[in-house]
């Protein structure tokens, strides 16, 4: 009796390789590394400031992802948020569609591996490509923290941090089996391309407005309702839901994501929550990205052998 098959780590460490030789990759980490490094020596200053303010503060060193840069509203968890989705877009809007379009996926599915082992392994390798990236970046960006503020993680800094990078995967590999989806589905990738890059304009820049505008339809703006339903509706956007799950995490002190009204938040007891408190607090959130990063790769792992592919 045969083993479970191996043939998708076989396409795995192809495209794993394909990947680590490519322009995309480089154009991206760039891209990202930039950007990160660029918003903690932006914000060094005003951590600075923060730090004499309140010298005891326990998470003085998630600031290092959270404090914007002067005069703009951008984090390192906002150009993670912003930028992320296109690494995902990136890595699997050409995944099947370029096999198809120079005819190398016939000669692929003729070798003795399973048709799903494609699909399994394209998305494994994309996804732990991108794993390995936001990692490193994210060491990066602490250790220049370190080395440049002095300031020492705690050790629920860094389990928190660990969450906020699994969750952030999870999140691209929205994106990453939603791009693979259309790659599959599409027969262009330049279609697949402009597909992927519109919904993320729509579901990430058009999201807060969109949802604001809907809210509107139902009720009188300015009031309590229409704050509920504003938030109802925007969290229709994994965008929306990504940004709520990594405030949750990387601000110990936020307490509730509902609307807070007046009288609430004059009788609120500050203080900071414990990490499984916070995990708590946004675990619907979570496991609505897993599950729609599941349901997105299950229609493009049916979606693939349902396909006929042709000599």
């Amino acid at each position: 009796m045969n083993g479970p098959s191996k043939g998708w780590w076989v396409v795995a460490r192809k495209e794993i390789a394909d990947h680590l030789h490519s322009a995309r990759l480089a154009v991206v980490a760039a891209l990202l590394s930039l950007s990160g490094i660029a918003a903690v020596y932006a914000a060094g200053g005003r951590i600075r400031d923060v730090a004499a303010q309140a010298g005891d503060d326990p998470a003085l060193f998630l600031k290092l992802f959270t404090v914007a840069i002067e005069n703009t509203p951008f984090a390192f968890v906002n150009f993670v948020a912003l930028i992320g989705p296109l690494l995902g877009i990136a890595f699997g809007f050409d995944a099947v569609s370029s096999e198809r379009a120079q005819r190398t996926l016939p000669r692929l599915l003729a070798q003795p591996i399973h048709r799903d082992d494609v699909v399994n392994g394209k998305f494994v390798a994309g996804l732990a490509v991108i794993g390995v990236l936001l990692a490193a970046l994210m060491a990066l960006v602490a250790a220049i923290g370190i080395v440049r503020l002095g300031i020492v993680p705690r050790a629920e800094d860094v389990g928190r941090l660990l969450v906020y990078l699994v969750v952030s995967i999870v999140y691209i590999g929205c994106w990453l089996a939603f791009a693979l989806m259309l790659s599959i589905v599409l027969q262009r990738a330049a279609t697949a391309a402009l597909t992927a890059i519109g919904t993320w304009l729509v579901f990430s820049l058009l999201a807060a407005l969109l949802a604001q505008i809907l809210a509107g339809v139902f009720a009188e703006p300015g009031t309590v309702e229409h704050a509920g339903l504003e938030q109802a509706f925007g969290r229709a956007s994994p965008a929306i839901v990504y940004e709520e799950v990594t405030a949750a995490l990387l601000t110990p002190e936020l307490r509730t994501l509902g609307v807070i009204l007046p009288e609430q938040a004059f009788r609120a007891v500050p203080g900071r929550l414990p990490l499984d408190e916070s995990l708590l607090l946004v675990w619907p959130q979570i496991t609505g990205l897993v599950a729609l990063a599941a349901v997105l790769f299950g229609v493009a792992y049916v979606a693939f052998l349902r396909q006929e592919v042709r000599v």
